[in-house]
C-alpha cells in the first residue's frame, strides 16, 4: 500500500495545477509518456506508490519536485499554474444579445468563402467524464485489454486469458436450450413483467427451494440482463451516499465499481491465501462500522476458485446477525464445483436475516451472450420492505430483462445438467484446471492455490525475484513479449502487485503453448 500522505500531496498538486485525472493522463501523453486510467486512479486513491520514473513524470507535469511528492520535503506547488487563463468576471461576460449582434456583424463583413474556411474563435468546450468514475476500475476489460485490441488491429494474434467467456473456446450451449428458444421466439416479442416471465421465476423458485433458501416467493425473484445488471440495481436501491459495504479482496471488480457509483464506500475484507482463499472473519468484523449496511460474498469465488465450507459461511452469518447486516451472495458458479466439493447457499443458513442471492446461466450453460441472470430475496423480508420498494422502482424503470433469454430458464434448470460432464474427472474444465495448476506451480517464483470451482486461477508471483512493483506494467510486458492477455491482481482490488488471474478455458493444446510461453517469460523477466 502507498503512503496516504503521497495521495494527499498528489491531490494538492493536481488542485494547484487545476487538473483532473484525465488532464494528468493527457499531459503525460503530450510528453510522450503513457499513464493508464486505472494506474492514475490507484495513485489518487493511495493504493499504489509510483515508481521513481513515474514519480518524476508526475512532478514535471504538476510543476513540483519528485522529492516533495514522495516525502513532502521541499516547497509545495504554487497555488495557481503559471500561464493559466484568468476566469472572465461575470460583469464582463457578453450577454446573449451582445453575442448575437457580434455574430450578425461578422456575417455582414465576412465573405462566404472566408466564413467557410475560418476557424472557431472560441475553443469548443471539453466534455469530460463524470468525476463519479474517478475511482472506478474494471480491468478485466481495461487499459491492458485496450492495448491488446490495438495490437490485434495491427494483425497480431493475442491469446486472451483475461475473461471467462466460454463460447470462443468451443463450449457450446446445450442443443435443447437452443431448440426451446427457437420454438418460443414468436411469444417473446413484447415486454414481460418487470420481474420476469412467470415460467422463468417459477423455475428459479423451485431451484431456490432445492438449495434450501427459506421464505422464497415469486414476488421476491427478479430476472436481469446477467447478474451484472442486478448487482448495479441492488446497490443503487440499497446504498445512500457514505454508506459502507463489505466486499472481499480479491473481488469481482463490478461489486466495488457499482458500490462506488451508487455513492457507497466499498470496504475490502481480506480473503486469506494461506486458508485456501477463505474470508478472514476477524478482518471482516474489524472493518464493520456504524455506516456498514451489508456483506458481499462471492462463492464459488472469482478470481480464486475457492468454495467456502459450511463453518466459514456460518461464521459470516453470525457476524451479519450480530451487526444486523444484509447478506449479498454472488453464486453464479454454484454448478461448477469440482473434486466433490459441495456448494452451500449462505441464505439457507440465515432464515432470520435479509439475504439476496445472485445466480444465472451464463457460465453453467455456456450462454454468456444470452445475458440471463436472477436474484432471489429470502429470509427476513419484513425488515427490507422499503429496500424492495426501491428494487421494484428500478426494475420497472428498465421495463424488463431479455425476454427470449428468460424463455429458456425453465428448460435449462430442469432435467440433465450438461455442465456436470465438464467438471467431472476427464471433463474439459476439470482436466484443464489440473494442467494449469501443475504447470504454474512448476515455474520458479510462481505459486498457486488449486481452484475448487469456476474457470479461474489466481497465481502469486515472487515480487522480489522478479522486481515487480507495478502489476499493470507486468501485464503489459507479458502482452508485448508473449502476446498473452491476463488480468492483473490489482484489477480485482488486491492491494499488492503480486498476483494475476488466468482463465483456463482454452483447449489443452493452447494451454500447453501458453504455459510454455509463460515459463519462458518468467525465466528471464525482471521489471525495470
Amino acid at each position: 500500500m502507498a503512503d496516504q500522505g503521497f495521495a494527499e500531496r498528489l491531490a494538492q498538486a493536481m488542485a494547484a495545477a487545476g487538473m483532473k485525472q484525465a488532464d494528468l493522463i493527457q499531459a503525460a501523453a503530450q510528453r510522450g509518456a503513457k499513464l493508464g486510467k486505472s494506474q492514475v486512479s490507484q495513485y489518487v486513491s493511495g493504493k499504489v506508490m509510483p515508481r521513481p520514473k513515474v514519480m518524476r513524470l508526475l512532478a514535471a507535469v504538476l510543476d513540483t519536485t519528485p522529492e516533495w511528492l514522495a516525502t513532502g520535503e521541499g516547497a509545495p506547488p504554487a497555488p495557481a499554474r503559471a500561464g493559466a487563463p484568468e476566469p472572465v468576471p461575470a460583469s464582463t461576460t457578453p450577454t446573449s444579445a451582445a453575442r448575437a449582434a457580434a455574430r450578425s456583424e461578422a456575417a455582414r463583413t465576412t465573405s462566404p468563402r472566408q466564413s467557410a474556411s475560418s476557424q472557431r474563435s472560441t475553443p469548443m468546450r471539453q466534455f469530460t467524464k463524470s468525476s463519479k468514475l474517478d475511482n472506478v476500475l474494471y480491468d478485466v476489460r481495461g487499459p491492458v485489454a485496450d492495448e491488446a485490441a490495438r495490437m490485434e488491429s495491427e494483425g497480431l494474434r493475442i491469446l486472451k486469458l483475461n475473461i471467462g467467456n466460454p463460447a470462443p473456446f468451443g463450449f457450446r450451449t446445450p442443443d435443447e436450450v437452443v431448440t426451446d428458444m427457437r420454438q418460443q421466439l414468436p411469444d417473446c416479442e413484447g415486454y414481460s413483467d418487470s420481474r420476469g416471465l412467470f415460467s422463468a421465476r417459477k423455475a428459479i423458485m423451485q431451484y431456490a427451494q432445492i438449495k434450501g433458501l427459506p421464505n422464497v416467493s415469486m414476488d421476491g425473484i427478479y430476472t436481469g440482463n446477467g447478474v451484472s445488471e442486478l448487482i448495479q440495481l441492488t446497490l443503487n436501491a440499497l446504498l445512500d451516499n457514505g454508506d459502507e459495504i463489505l466486499i472481499p479482496s480479491p473481488d469481482y471488480p463490478l461489486w466495488t465499481a457499482c458500490a462506488t457509483l451508487a455513492g457507497g464506500v466499498p470496504v475490502h475484507y481480506i480473503c486469506d491465501e494461506q486458508a485456501e482463499w477463505c474470508p478472514d472473519i476477524a478482518d471482516m468484523e474489524a472493518k464493520i462500522t456504524a455506516r456498514t449496511k451489508a456483506i458481499v460474498i462471492i462463492n464459488p469465488n472469482n478470481p480464486t476458485g475457492a468454495v467456502y465450507p459450511r463453518e466459514i459461511l456460518e461464521q459470516i452469518v453470525e457476524v451479519a446477525r450480530k451487526h444486523q447486516l444484509m447478506i449479498l451472495s454472488d453464486e453464479i458458479y454454484d454448478r461448477l464445483c469440482m473434486d466433490g466439493y459441495e456448494h452451500i447457499s449462505i441464505a439457507s443458513l440465515a432464515p432470520d436475516l435479509p439475504c439476496v442471492t445472485f445466480s444465472g446461466l451464463s457460465k453453467s450453460h455456456m450462454i454468456a451472450g444470452y445475458r440471463i441472470g436472477w436474484m432471489i430475496l429470502s429470509g427476513n423480508k419484513r425488515c427490507m420492505a422499503d429496500f424492495v420498494y426501491g428494487i421494484n422502482m428500478l426494475s420497472n424503470m428498465r421495463l424488463c430483462s431479455n425476454v427470449p433469454a428468460q424463455s429458456i430458464v425453465q428448460t435449462a434448470l430442469g432435467g440433465h445438467q450438461s455442465v456436470k460432464g465438464y467438471v467431472a474427472p476427464g471433463g474439459r474444465v476439470y482436466e484443464q484446471r489440473n494442467y494449469v495448476y501443475e504447470a504454474l506451480n512448476a515455474i520458479d517464483g510462481i505459486t498457486a492455490v488449486k481452484p475448487k470451482a469456476a474457470f479461474y486461477i489466481f497465481p502469486k508471483m515472487d515480487v522480489k525475484k522478479f522486481n515487480i512493483t507495478d502489476d499493470e506494467q507486468f501485464a503489459l510486458d507479458l502482452l508485448h513479449e508473449k502476446r498473452i492477455l491476463i488480468t492483473r491482481g490489482g484489477g480485482f482490488n488486491w492491494g499488492a502487485p503480486d498476483h494475476f488471474r488466468i482463465v483456463y478455458l482454452p483447449r489443452m493444446e493452447v494451454l500447453h503453448e501458453a504455459m510454455d510461453d509463460l515459463a519462458d517469460f518468467f525465466a528471464h523477466y525482471r521489471q525495470s
